[in-house]
């Protein structure tokens, strides 16, 4: 079975860290992205999830 590693990173400009990860060689997944997250692939098995604030809140208690 292949492992797969998923990130989930509080941004606090999504448009900005898309950028950064683009530049970066990640591709933007644009089934799991919208204007309050977006999933960022590195390859099959690696990906990133960068979050505004706002989404990070909602999706755990974690402080940012």
């Amino acid at each position: 079975m292949t492992r797969m590693i998923f990130v989930n990173l509080p941004v606090a400009d999504l448009a900005k860290s898309m950028a950064f990860y683009e530049a970066l060689g990640f591709t933007n997944n644009p089934a799991f992205s919208d204007e309050t997250a977006a999933c960022m692939v590195w390859s099959e098995t690696i990906f990133v999830m960068i979050l505004t604030h706002g989404k990070w809140r909602s999706f755990t208690q974690r402080p940012i």
